[in-house]
């Protein structure tokens, strides 16, 4: 059901919009961050000639846009030359236009080369960062996706890279080319134009662009609030659709459609204040920039009625002026994009350096050493990364030999859990010791070890491919014979048959287009061609219906013929058979034996569990 005011947690996508690209963490534009960020040339590889050329590119680029308003300016001084014949100063008119076309077009095509080569160094930069995130990231441990978000770990690899892309291939050339025209043309204007001209532009124009740049940060700041605005409302309307079902089953619309209306309530008065803001803005740019530019304008043609200036001056004076404003004024931008990359370098870095399993990448078509399946713990206990003040288990010990089912048993929150998780390795145990075949299991190679076991869980997640492609992520290497016959021992093979695509038939985004009991057997049948020496079944067939737990049952029952086998289940039916049960209760093992051992201890929990359950199934009948 949709929850209440105060209740809810804000949700995110897996992508982000331009608005979430403002909410990126930005990092501050010293050499240490520089330093770091400096790392993303070790993926340049065979393109570092392209990268030194595309700087040279840069360089004649930023020198053809201080030359140019220099030659422009020309103009004005053909036009306010009464004196010079008109055939002299129509060639003059000439020579200076042809001029002006070849800087053009030298500036296109160094413009041109500049983006190409940067673009080319880019992407295979980006190539090997994708590459090296994402297989450092599925390489983390358990204990680090516990503490991150699923959507902020892919903003990583989406949002993050493309941050990182627009800066290498935009912000940083643009940020030293309008360094060099603003920079420069800003000493040009000061050594080489008359004193008389040049003071209006130092005492006016950068006062003005610093206020500007003050006042666009604000009008920036709330741009982000009305994005985080939105976003909420996209909060509201992710949650009714995604729960659809319980919205209309609880008659909640009337409820989701007025908290969506008080959202764009909000949004709307915010807004207002917002148009507010970047009207005053605008009124600003309109009447203090546009002023202070026709201001210097008169003054310098009061200069020039006066003779203190030539029309040449005038008008190298005009264009360089607009070209400095045009450049210093558009840094701030920039700047603030590449203090976004830094931030952005930061945060791909942290899972490229972070601590990850040591898993062998190596293909892993050779099987390993094939386990005997005795396990053992021996007094381990255990707390979780996030909850290091709260013991889970507490001195644990059980033992089970080779091709055993022992079952797992308890209240929720007993440890049943974490016990499979620790027995796969996603945590390493806090004290104790936990043995495999008289091993420690912290001294077998991670991808070894793991290559031993299968899991099948309560909760059965499908990749968005086809039947095959997910009884394929067992053994990548099987062949179609091999993917059929794990099928059957499923109890698989019939339904899938059935259907008209059969192996091939898509399974929907999590397996959406297949029932319960229909994902379990394809998982299980996943299970089946790994053909692992220690299975561990977490409460398999819990949320079944009768039918399908029947199927899903005598699968696997076949499973787990021959192997080490962990079960854990509510359902105390399922696991009479067991070799051995061990009862938890509160991350300590109370009781452990057979299931006609157990029952005989009318004090034990295990018994009282019973007798609920059973009770209750007689009282149905």
């Amino acid at each position: 059901m949709a929850k209440g005011p105060g209740q809810r947690k804000e949700m995110r996508g897996g992508s982000m919009s331009s608005g979430d690209k403002k909410d990126l963490p930005k990092a501050k534009l010293s050499a240490e961050n520089f330093r770091r960020s400096f790392k993303l040339f070790d993926y340049l590889g065979r393109q570092k000639w392209q990268f030194v050329l595309g700087m040279v590119f840069l360089g004649l680029s930023a020198g053809v846009g201080l030359y140019f308003p220099m030659a422009a300016g020309k103009l004005l001084g053909v036009f306010g030359d009464d004196t010079t014949p008109k055939d002299i100063l129509k060639n003059s008119l000439q020579e200076i236009g042809l001029t002006l076309l070849v800087l053009l077009v030298a500036q296109g095509i160094f413009s041109f080369g500049r983006v190409y080569l940067f673009s080319l160094v880019t992407e295979s930069i980006l190539k090997g960062l994708r590459t090296d995130a994402f297989s450092k990231l599925v390489q983390m441990p358990m204990s680090f996706f516990s503490k991150s978000q699923t959507a902020e770990l892919s903003s990583r690899i989406a949002t993050d890279v493309n941050v990182i892309q627009e800066a290498f291939t935009i912000n940083i050339a643009e940020v030293i080319r309008q360094t060099i025209v603003g920079i420069g043309g800003f000493i040009i204007i000061i050594i080489k134009v008359d004193w008389a001209i040049a003071q209006w532009f130092v005492y006016i124009i950068p006062p003005i662009i610093v206020v500007a740049i003050l006042y666009s940060r604000r009008i920036r700041k709330y741009s982000k609030d009305m994005q985080e605005k939105i976003a909420q409302s996209n909060v509201i309307v992710n949650e009714a659709l995604t729960g659809i079902s319980s919205v209309k089953s609880f008659t909640n619309e009337f409820f989701e459609i007025s908290r969506y209306t008080k959202n764009t309530e909000d949004i709307r008065k915010f807004g207002i204040k917002f148009g507010v803001l970047r009207g005053v803005f605008f009124t600003f740019v309109m009447t203090v920039i546009f002023g202070a530019i026709f201001f210097i304008l008169y003054k310098m043609t009061e200069l020039k009625v006066d003779d203190v200036i030539t029309p040449e001056e005038f008008g190298q004076f005009l264009m360089l002026s607009l070209f400095v404003a045009g450049s210093l004024g558009g840094l701030p931008g920039q700047i603030g994009s590449i203090q976004q990359a830094l931030g952005a370098t930061d945060r791909v870095f942290e899972i490229i350096n972070g601590d990850h399993e040591s898993i062998n990448l190596k293909s892993q078509s050779t099987p390993a050493k094939r386990f005997k399946g005795d396990i053992e713990f021996k007094d381990v206990y255990f707390t979780y990364p996030t909850r290091v003040d709260y013991e889970v288990l507490k001195k644990v010990s059980f033992k089970i030999n080779s091709g055993e089912t022992m079952a797992l048993v308890g209240s929720s929150g007993s440890g049943k859990s974490t016990i499979a998780s620790l027995v796969l390795r996603f945590y390493e145990i806090g004290g104790g010791e936990f043995i495999i075949d008289g091993k420690k299991a912290s001294d077998y190679d991670l991808t070894e070890f793991r290559e031993q076991m299968a899991i099948v869980p309560q909760d059965v997640l499908l990749f968005g491919g086809s039947i095959k492609e997910n009884i394929l992520y067992g053994k990548p290497t099987a062949t179609e014979a091999e993917v059929v016959e794990a099928a059957r021992k499923a109890n698989a093979l019939e339904f899938i048959e059935s259907f008209p695509d059969k192996f091939e038939t898509i399974v929907g985004d999590r397996g959406i287009q297949l029932s319960g009991g229909q994902r379990q057997r394809v998982a299980i049948a996943r299970a089946v061609l790994k053909d692992p020496s220690i299975l561990i079944l977490d409460e398999a067939t819990s949320s079944l219906d009768s039918e399908s737990e029947r199927l899903v049952q005598e699968a696997l029952d076949k499973l787990m013929v021959g192997r080490t086998s962990i079960v854990i289940a509510h359902r105390l039916s399922t696991i009479k058979n067991a070799d051995k049960i061990v009862v938890l209760h509160k991350g300590e093992v109370t009781e452990a034996g057979t299931h006609k051992e157990l029952i005989k201890n009318e004090s034990g929990l295990y018994y009282k569990l019973s007798k609920m359950q059973f009770d209750t199934v007689s009282s149905l009948v």
